[in-house]
């Protein structure tokens, strides 16, 4: 999968752990930003690995999100590894 590609997943990603309270609070509780904090660095790839990092850690998260948009749950796993620092993960 090229960059490009992953960064447009992991912002879609973003854009549904931000219409999710519980999703957004504990990505706010990990990451230590806050909502402003995040918008500034939505261009930012390591950024947008850590939002796959994220979930990819909580299943739930995960299947909910590869459900609302229509993605192969193994589509976010391919985009982490395209992203900073993905290339040595483990999945």
């Amino acid at each position: 999968m090229k960059r490009e590609q992953a960064e447009t997943i992991a912002l879609q990603a973003l854009a549904f752990i931000a219409g999710e309270d519980r999703a957004l609070e504990g990505l706010i509780s990990q990451t230590g930003l806050g909502f402003e904090d995040m918008k500034a660095q939505v261009g930012d790839a390591t950024f947008l690995a850590g939002v796959m990092d994220f979930t990819l850690s909580d299943e739930s998260l995960l299947l909910a999100f590869c459900e609302a948009a229509e993605l192969p749950p193994e589509t976010p796993t391919q985009a982490r590894r395209a992203l900073p620092g993905g290339e040595q993960l483990e999945y």
